[in-house]
């Protein structure tokens, strides 16, 4: 299996599940937790949002804020456009808060 396939595999997995482990990635991926390791870093240096977690229960997991099917707000654009419409009148200020309900993070 190639590096491009065995991220493409991990992130549907990702997608999926939200998390694993990095030895069961390395058993369906029939290599061994050293390349798992460096295919999260390839990912995580690409931009893909995936995070490591130590200890008991630990792996690879998506971040929190991700959610893959639906477009979100990062923090910095959900806090311009509540600084916007703290100063927009009535009618932007609705505008605004649907665009924030659409794709600000779930309440």
């Amino acid at each position: 299996m190639t590096a491009a396939e065995r991220q493409d595999l991990m992130m549907a997995t990702l997608r999926r599940e939200r998390k694993a482990t990095i030895h069961s990635f390395a058993a369906a991926c029939g290599c061994d937790a050293r390349t798992i390791r460096r295919d999260i870093e390839a990912l995580s240096a690409s931009g893909f949002p995936v995070e490591t977690v130590q200890g008991n229960g630990g792996g690879v997991r998506l971040a929190e804020w991700y959610q893959p099917h639906r477009t979100t707000l990062g923090p910095e654009q959900l806090e311009v456009l509540r600084r916007f419409m703290a100063s927009a009148d009535s009618t932007d200020r609705m505008v605004l808060d649907s665009i924030i309900d659409q794709f600000g993070p779930r309440r």
